[in-house]
């Protein structure tokens, strides 16, 4: 297998793959906001284990 038929067949698998990946139910802005509402949440409990006593 040299480097050419590597580059095909990657070029290939990554065209057959743009149409799908995305699931109609998913809302990227209740992923978004859940991400955000997580890393708030993380960074809430970070900053109370963080206190000088």
């Amino acid at each position: 297998m040299n480097i050419q038929s590597t580059a095909a067949q990657l070029a290939t698998l990554a065209a057959e793959g743009e149409g799908g990946g995305s699931h109609e139910s998913l809302s990227p802005y209740i992923t978004g906001g859940g991400a955000f509402l997580v890393l708030l949440l993380l960074l809430w409990i970070t900053t109370r284990f963080n206190r000088d006593r």
